[in-house]
């Protein structure tokens, strides 16, 4: 490989919020979304360049980001994304909410399928709405959707929105077109706008192709909405950048007045140089980490077969968030997220944290050399061991 991708580069002590949070420095965090990896050199080269200038006033995002963002899904997704449908943000995060903000008032519902990104549940209650679940069936080591359920769910006149994960946290699920268009038609049957998360877009495996939703007809995704982000995949969270991809007119127009009242409508300089490099110098690095963060999974599910076979994971489709199934400890998550930290010392997500469904299930990110991997396996299988 071009990229060494085993190089274990020292994250404590960089107030990072994953290496940093624990109170004790030997706990092995394999838990906060994001990556321990050096991002792209053409990144790391843009930053330094921006860097070197010295002045860091209020920016002003030029022609070349929007060009850059269009660009980029046009030829790697084939989804055609006009300038003028795009603001830009600070997170998906924040995006969501005023997306939710735009498009209900208290008391309207927003539909999930669970187990989910926690942070839906949040932007959701913060908005004064109700959470509704179509909760996904988990059968032979991965999920698939109830869809008379979401018909019955959706056909709920105060469900105003669907919050989609598209790829999906936790389930590790690359939607098929036909399960997207399956959902589209169901959304619009019942006036429900699609709102889609696919911040995961470009972590995906081979045999998994991802659809973005809004490249389907019009006549099954209506208004949707989507929002993006480089941040997973070129791993610059930190740098707080992301857009909203909104075609019609009068929904950009409420989501501009809502991003504007919460006040996410400012972004830094160095978002914006990120997002321009990786999507315009960035796509070798990105294959090849494809390929590494493959090579991790199996090595997980191979080390899972031989030495923890009570405890099996999810077929990975995208992300890097590998779901186990730990319901043979009987032991809700929480607890064991707990137990793990101060007896394993290994820090993983509680699965229900991504709602009830989640129970019993715990969430690793596998986006780490290959070593701190195998290291946090044997910490894992070690308290298995102890613990029967």
């Amino acid at each position: 490989m071009k990229y060494d991708f085993d190089e274990i580069i020292p994250r404590r002590h960089t107030n990072s919020y994953k290496w940093d949070s624990a109170a004790d420095s030997d706990v092995l965090p394999l838990w906060v979304a994001d990556m321990d990896f050096r991002t792209a050199p053409a990144i790391t080269e843009a930053l330094a360049d921006r860097v070197g200038h010295g002045i860091f006033g209020y920016t002003r995002v030029p022609d070349e980001y929007y060009e850059a963002v269009c660009a980029w899904f046009k030829r790697r997704h084939g989804w055609a994304i006009e300038k003028e449908w795009m603001i830009y943000t600070s997170g998906v995060v924040p995006a969501v909410s005023a997306i939710i903000k735009a498009l209900t008032v208290p008391g309207d519902k927003v539909l999930v399928q669970t187990p989910v990104y926690n942070c839906f549940f949040s932007s959701i209650r913060n908005n004064g709405c109700e959470t509704a679940s179509n909760p996904l069936v988990y059968e032979n080591h991965t999920y698939r959707i109830d869809f008379e359920d979401l018909e019955r769910k959706a056909s709920d006149e105060r469900v105003k929105v669907m919050l989609l994960c598209n790829p999906h946290n936790p389930a590790g699920r690359v939607w098929t077109r036909e399960e997207l268009m399956q959902i589209g038609k169901i959304c619009l049957r019942h006036n429900v706008t699609v709102v889609s998360d696919e911040i995961h877009c470009e972590l995906t495996y081979p045999g998994h192709a991802y659809t973005p939703f809004a490249s389907l007809p019009e006549t099954v995704t209506g208004h949707a909405v989507t929002c993006i982000s480089p941040s997973k995949s070129f791993n610059i969270a930190g740098l707080q950048i992301a857009n909203i991809v909104a075609p019609d007119e009068e929904i950009r127009r409420r989501i501009n007045k809502a991003i504007n009242i919460n006040e996410v409508c400012d972004v830094n300089p160095f978002g914006v140089i990120a997002t321009i490099a990786a999507y315009r110098k960035g796509e070798d690095w990105l294959d090849q980490l494809l390929a590494y963060l493959q090579g991790n999974y199996r090595y997980m599910k191979e080390f899972c077969t031989e030495h923890l076979p009570d405890f099996p994971i999810c077929k990975l489709e995208g992300t890097y968030l590998v779901w186990m199934d730990c319901r043979t400890l009987a032991t809700p998550s929480a607890e064991l997220e707990h137990r793990l930290t101060r007896e394993a010392r290994l820090w993983l997500n509680a699965g229900a944290m991504y709602g009830k469904e989640g129970e019993g299930f715990m969430r690793w990110n596998i986006a780490c050399p290959r070593a701190i991997l195998a290291e946090g396996l044997e910490r894992f299988k070690n308290f298995i061991v102890h613990k029967t």
